[in-house]
This record gives structure tokens, sequence and C-alpha cells, in this order.
């Protein structure tokens, strides 16, 4: 084993580097099971991709905010363990492909020294918490949400209450009423508010995109901002106990509060107030590193092609509330850029601006702090780099997930598609480089990590039958998407499929339409006006299979005729017995609520312990093929068939022995007494399956 003791300062990211590094050895040594290497591994940021043999790695960076210093570390990674390919995420996350498996630890270890982070970036975990790429600079923020972004990605990165979820959970900050955050459509949404002189958020709670979009609810108008880490502590409590976990199509926040209804979810919320550690948590915005601006002499430019410059200045240049400085938007074709490219930017904000970058939702760069006089060099420097494009965030500016380039899931090409669209605007429509008012966003599957259901014009990869059984790359149209501002927004409706080769002509007739009917109306109010059916009839052609040509069987970007191929395999694993690896997980999870204990982590250690005794009777439950949905199905049923039957005494009842974590507030009696009682029920348990497999 590799010891990373010497490389890295802070011991828990140690032993948190080191576990993966066991952990893979055990998968590949045939000693754990493949879904549950694949649960762990994907909590630490390592994701398999759609080539065998290869992993993306997912860098979490939050809100976006990566520093000169950390984007040579990334380069540095990148051109080492993998390709020299960055790709920027709707999330605000880098991802690199093409890792080996067994040398993601060392990566890792290498990211840490620059406080640069894996952990929690995949998986079903709090993953990364997006904001504004305009906080701290936004002319119309009543403050920055930074510091709270930044206090809450620290408060639940490896808090235990969160590791083990059914599914993810995201959460965002928005800067202002802009809702630049898009907080309809995350589990947790916050947009920043004063009132009566005191800072807080609006909360909105379960949006979701998905083959199923749900707007988010309100769960509060304002929360005062020292209120917002307990408040997230008991929703997560609530979706781990009660969210689904058997079907992954289910396990959504959205789906928890669509079958039990906010005030049902309120009154389970109320339930966990004793459980939850701290009742205010205030955030110390005032600590937040101040931002440092290089003082530097004006350098000489002379701009060669002057108009090219006024394009650019009118589409990328985004107002800051600091007086004397603005900020400069890069437009990122599809999020991926290059590790040289990325070391000359970063040497650049370092020298000229504050030494760091914002990531956006929408794939792209935002330098902060340059000063006004610096533009004309900035310009000059980014157009050495091709990084000078006009178009920031405009409608020529199109959001793509990777799509079957290199995603297990993708079902049809999103970058491909999304580089035809860029050029056919360019060519065909260049008043929209300026557009603001149109966003285009393409997702390779009802996924949506391209966001394609919330835009203005969607596109979602899907295939299509011809009536001879052949299988073509096709999209789904989709229109009417938007962001509507303060947690409000719409879903885009499902319009027309059609073949994939037939996307540009599609918005052709959508862009030529809107041209010559749109009557000045902006393009959310243009769709409102004529209606689904108005667009399906000018569409409807276009979804007509009966006359494909051998090219539409070619999907964009490819040169082969398209095979659909969705959800290859990873890895091959050894099958091994689950219910011992479930009995062998709450002996770790006792273990790490002892650990917590000796470190004075009263909640973490009970949180650990309750763990365990769901686990023990998971187990127990999983050997009788029984459903184990949910944590709080998996504790009424082992009541049921365990402990009512008299098979196994529990005074009381189980879920009164295991729910003492909500009855009672965390100390250090509490938790010692409480992990005792996770190692009688793992007793108990793993007493009766040995009785069980020697009278079998």
């Amino acid at each position: 084993m590799k010891s990373f003791r010497t490389e890295i300062e802070n011991p828990v990211v140690e032993k948190d580097i080191i576990e993966l590094e066991k952990k893979i050895r055990q998968f590949k040594d045939g000693n754990i099971d493949e879904e549950k290497f694949r649960s762990l591994r994907l909590a630490r940021g390592v994701y398999g991709q759609r080539q065998p043999g290869v992993q993306m790695i997912r860098i979490k960076l939050p809100y976006g905010k990566v520093t000169s210093k950390q984007l040579l570390r990334i380069a540095d990674v990148s051109d080492e363990y993998s390709r020299g390919r960055l790709h920027i995420t709707t999330r605000q996350d880098i991802q690199i492909h093409y890792v080996d498996l067994e040398r993601t630890p060392e990566l890792w270890a290498e990211l840490e020294k620059d406080q640069v982070t894996l952990r929690e970036a995949c998986g079903n975990t709090v993953r990364n918490v997006t904001a504004s790429e305009t906080a701290g600079i936004d002319v119309d923020e009543p403050f920055d949400v930074s510091p709270y972004a930044q206090a809450l990605f620290e408060y639940f990165l490896r808090n235990p209450i969160g590791q083990e979820m059914g599914r993810k959970f995201k959460v965002s900050f928005s800067a202002s009423d802009a809702d630049t955050g898009l907080s309809y459509m995350h589990d947790l949404g916050f947009i920043a508010k004063i009132e009566n002189g005191v800072r807080g958020f609006k909360v909105m709670l379960a949006g979701g995109l998905g083959s199923q979009p749900r707007h988010a609810d309100e769960l509060y108008s304002f929360l005062p901002t020292d209120k917002i880490i307990p408040m997230m502590e008991g929703v997560v409590r609530v979706f781990d106990r009660y969210g689904e976990r058997k079907s992954r199509a289910k396990a959504r926040m959205k789906f928890l509060l669509k079958d039990i209804g906010l005030e049902g979810f309120k009154q389970l919320l109320e339930e966990e107030q004793t459980a939850i550690p701290i009742q205010s948590y205030p955030i110390d915005f005032e600590s937040y590193p101040q931002v440092q601006v290089a003082e530097v002499e004006t350098p000489k430019v002379e701009i060669e092609d002057t108009k090219a410059f006024e394009q650019w200045k009118s589409t990328n240049l985004v107002p800051q509330k600091q007086e004397g400085y603005v900020a400069i938007g890069i437009k990122v074709l599809l999020g991926d850029f290059y590790t040289d490219k990325a070391r000359e930017l970063a040497h650049l904000v370092q020298n000229y601006a504050a030494g760091e970058l914002r990531l956006s939702l929408r794939q792209n760069i935002l330098i902060p702090f340059v000063k006004e006089e610096l533009v004309p060099f900035f310009y000059q420097e980014l157009e050495k780099l091709g990084f000078a494009e006009a178009g920031y965030n405009k409608a020529l500016d199109i959001t793509a997930c990777p799509g079957t380039d290199t995603c297990n899931l993708g079902i049809a090409s999103s970058t491909g598609i999304a580089d035809e669209l860029e050029r056919v605007i360019k060519a065909e429509y260049p008043q929209y480089i300026n557009n603001a008012d149109v966003v285009i966003k393409i997702s390779g599957c009802m996924n949506a990590c391209g966001q394609h259901n919330m835009a203005h014009i969607g596109f979602q990869g899907m295939s299509i039958r011809t009536k001879d059984k052949l299988v073509a790359p096709a999209l789904q149209v989709l229109l009417g998407g938007g962001n509507l501002g303060n947690g409000n927004g719409k879903f885009a409706d499902k319009v027309a499929k059609i073949p994939s080769k037939r996307g540009p002509q599609a918005l052709r007739l959508i862009l030529d339409d809107f041209e010559a009917n749109g009557n000045g109306a902006n393009f959310t109010e243009y769709y409102e006006e004529k209606g689904q059916l108005y667009f399906y009839d000018f569409l409807k052609p276009l979804t007509d299979v009966d006359n494909l040509t051998q090219e539409d069987f070619i999907d964009w970007g490819n040169e082969e005729k398209y095979v659909q191929e969705i959800g290859v395999g990873e890895c091959a694993g050894v099958i091994v017995d689950l219910v011992a690896t479930l009995f062998f997980e709450s002996q770790e999870k006792i273990e790490s609520a002892e650990e917590a204990i000796q470190e004075g982590k009263w909640a973490a250690s009970i949180y650990y312990s309750y763990q365990s005794m769901v686990n023990s009777a998971k187990a127990l439950l999983t050997s009788e093929k029984q459903k184990v949905n949910t944590h709080a199905s998996i504790i009424k049923d082992f009541d049921e068939l365990y402990v009512a039957t008299g098979k196994i005494e529990f005074e009381g009842g189980f879920e009164k022995f295991a729910l003492q974590l909500n009855q009672n507030e965390p100390s250090e009696a509490f938790a010692k007494s409480y992990v005792e009682d996770a190692k009688t029920v793992l007793e108990r348990l793993e007493a009766y399956r040995k009785l069980e497999l020697e009278h079998a």
C-alpha cells in the first residue's frame, strides 16, 4: 500500500484516500461486491465511463470557484493521469477522463495538495454546491452568497447523514432574484434576501429535472442565514430515512414530496429537530478570504480588428458592483479546454486580476476583478488562447453534456449536434450572437445533465425505430422552458421527435418563425402565445421516418453506423455473499461511531450507530428477499417479520430501539449508550443468521 502520509497534511483526507486504495484492492481480489464498490468509489468522485477499463474523475469545486494555483494543479494532474483535456460540467465541476482506476488514489492525493477534493462529487451524496457565477460581484445582489455556499459545503463534506442516501442531493445559491442559480430545479435552492436589515434566503425544496421534471416548492419565504445549515441537516435526515432506495427512478427528493406532500414533509422535519446538534449556525461572512487584485502597470495594446473587439465587449463583459472593475466571460465550447490553455489562463488571472476564476452553470469561465483599463490587454491575451469568441451566455452559447462521447447512459451524441447548431447560428443567424433571450441546451439522454428541459429550445438524445426495425439516432425537441426569476421557472414541453440529422433544420424552422411571428416578444412569451400544437404542426414533416437516408443512421461526430448502447458495464466483479457484506459494513459503521466519540463528535457517532442498526436489519431482510426500499420500511418490516413473530427480541420493538436518535439530543452519554445498542443489534442478528444457516 502506498503511504500518502508525507504528502497530505490533513489526516482525515489521508485516511479517506488510503481507504479508497484498500477498497480497490478488495474489489480486484473479488472480496467486495461490485455494487458496493461502485457506491464507495462514486462517493469519491470516481465514475465509470463508456469505454471499458477507464474512469471519469469528477473534481468538486464548490460554487465554481477555482484559484490560479488550483487550476495549475488540476492541469498537472490531467497531464499525468489523463490526456490533458478538462471538461466543465453544468454543476461547476471539472471532469477528466480516461483515468486508470488503480491510479485514482494518488491522483486524489496530488489534488489535495492545493485543497481540491473528489469527495462526494458523484454518488448518493450531497453533490457539489453550485451558485451564481457572479456571486460577490453581482450589481443586483443583496450580499455575497459565496461564504454561505462555502460554509454549507464544509459542513456536509464527509458528514455521515449524507453519505449513503437513496440518490444524489443537489443544492444551489442564487445571488439575486434573477435566480441564476436556478433554485426551482434543485433539491434545495437558496435565493439571497434581506429583510429588516437581516440577511437570509428564500428556500425552495424538491425541484428536479430528469424524465419527470418537478418545480420546487417554497419551503420558506425567508430564513435567516444562521438557520440554513440546521434546516438542511433536517431535510437530509428526512430524505435519508424516507427516500426511496430500491428503484433509482423514484429515489429523488421530488418523488418523496410528491408522495407525502409539503405539509407531510414539514411534519417529518419537525420530528427530527431534537436530533439536530445545532439550532443556530452563524456563518462568519466577514472572515471569508478578501479579494487581492494584482497591482500592475497597464500594458500598451494595439487592437487590429476593432470591430471584433467591440462585438466581444458587447457580449462578454459583465458589470461588477465594485467600481472600476468588470468581469470577463469566456465562452468555452461544450465546456472543453486543454491544459496548455488552462495554465496560460491561470497565470494571466494571477498576474493581472484577482487570481480567481468562476466556472458557470453554462460550462463557461468568468474572470472577476479585471480593471477596466486592462480590458484591451485581456482581450489580446485571450485571443492568443482562442478564448475571445463573442457570445458569452447568449443564444450561440449552447450547453451540452458529454452524451455518447464518454457517458454510460448516453443514447445519442450531444456534443456533435451542439457543434453543428453553433455553426448554423454563426453562419445563418449572426444576430443571435448578441441574443441573451434564447437559451439552447442539449442532453444525451433523459437524465438531463445538459438541462434540456428547462431551456427555451432543448434537445434530448433518443433513438428512433423504422418500420424495418432499423434504429437511428434521434432528438426530442422541447420548447418553452425558462427561468422566470425569484424561484419561478417553466419546464419545456415535448413537441416532436425527429432523426438527429434533422436537428439543424428544426432549429432553422423555429428561429425563422420566431423572427417572423415573435412580434418583439421574448421567446417565452412567444411560445406561450402560440402554444405547443402550433410548433408541432410546422415540425411534423421532420418526424417522418419512412424516407431516411444512410446519412440519418450515422450520429453527429461519428463515421460509423449508429448502434444504441446504454449502460455499458464498468468492471467485472466477483459476486460475494451480500448478507455477509451488509453485516461487515454494520461493523465498520460501529467502528466509525466509536472513532467519532473519541473525537467528540456526538451527532456523527449517533448517526453511524443508526446506520449500523438499519444495515443489520437490511441484511436479514435481504436474506428473506424482502423489499428494502427505504430506511423507514426496513425498520417497519423488520419489526413485523422478526420482532412481532418472536424470532428476535427487542423490548418495545425494533423501531423504538433504532429511532432513539430523533428522541434524544446529541450528547456524549447518549452517543456512548447508542453505539452499545448498535453492537447489541449486530450481535443478535448475526447470531440469528448463523443459526439459520446451520439449520438450512
